[in-house]
């Protein structure tokens, strides 16, 4: 049984690195797509997981194909269209805060045909993003593969990563990543992306509404102050760790893939017999691992083993 299996986009990350003694902004092509990130973090961190996705039948797609097989990522769901690898331009400011321009390709035209039903249904944990909700015939295959996971008894987890970029408005956005909430058991997002969902800005009765649609564990990241929690009606906050920022590109994946890696520990059911206080190790585990991440270059490349962010303090 694989641990983890994630649905979605994988594309190339072209990351601004700096700048030519000319003032022409310098760029890195870097693989990422955020629940690509997820699989490739839970993986280095001790997770087996698989990803199912579309890139393009060019350099690219078979680099991102590489790259998943390097971190031991089972990628026999990861298909190739006749579009092309879809990529990001990822520029960063002084700060590390990130803004994304897309250029849409294969990722967007994952058909239910591409998605392997059999490994959905024997993975503990089938994750996905919002990003998948933003064009057909992703929308329709995300939606299905979580509904099937649902059926079979598995944990759902779900990013609602917000794009602006991506959508005609806010309220289409709104529309579509509010339907799958009813499927998801967990749920990770920013504060900034929390009333977007909920209509609510305070992390307790924002969390608390998610909580009352169905959702078991919600999870937001708060940037250095460390994530907050709710977990069967009581919620709790844990601070991160102070890191000098490189780039903050891939750090809540890194999270969220940490969380998964070590619910996943706890077997079939990683939600059988959890307790607040092994939350609060998680999600102590999960912070140093996004600040190790924040602490490098890029997504991917950025991302701890389990033996860094076991020693990292």
């Amino acid at each position: 049984m694989t641990d983890i299996t994630a649905v979605g986009e994988i594309l190339i990350d072209l990351t601004q690195t700096g700048a030519s003694p000319a003032g022409v902004p310098l760029f890195a092509a870097n693989p990422g797509g955020a629940p690509a990130n997820v699989a490739v973090a839970a993986s280095r961190l001790g997770a087996s997981t698989a990803f199912v996705g579309k890139v393009g039948d060019d350099g690219f797609g078979s680099y991102l194909r590489q790259v998943l097989s390097e971190n031991s990522v089972n990628c026999a769901g990861l298909c190739a269209g006749q579009a092309f690898t879809t990529m990001a331009v990822v520029s960063v400011d002084a700060s590390g805060e990130r803004s994304f321009r897309f250029v849409r390709g294969a990722d967007s035209a994952l058909s239910p045909q591409d998605v392997p039903e059999a490994l959905i249904r024997t993975s503990k944990i089938l994750h996905f993003g919002s990003v998948s909700l933003t064009a057909q015939p992703a929308r329709r295959s995300t939606l299905a593969a979580a509904q099937a996971a649902r059926q079979a008894g598995r944990l759902v987890s779900y990013d609602p990563n917000y794009r602006p970029a991506l959508w005609n408005d806010e309220a289409e956005a709104v529309k579509w990543m509010r339907t799958p909430v009813p499927l998801v058991d967990i749920i990770k997002l920013s504060e900034e992306e929390l009333p977007l969902l909920t209509g609510a800005s305070s992390l307790e009765a924002g969390s608390g509404f998610l909580e009352e649609q169905g959702v078991s564990l919600v999870l937001v990241t708060l940037g250095s102050a460390g994530s907050f929690c709710r977990w069967r009606g009581r919620s709790f906050t844990v601070p991160g760790v102070p890191v000098r920022v490189a780039d903050t590109n891939g750090a809540g994946d890194t999270f969220l893939g940490a969380v998964l890696s070590r619910l996943c520990l706890h077997g079939e059911q990683p939600f059988q017999g959890l307790e607040q206080e092994e939350l609060k190790d998680i999600l102590s585990f999960a912070n140093r691992a996004a600040a190790l991440t924040c602490s490098r270059s890029g997504a991917i490349p950025a991302m701890p083993t389990l033996e860094e962010t076991l020693h990292f303090a």
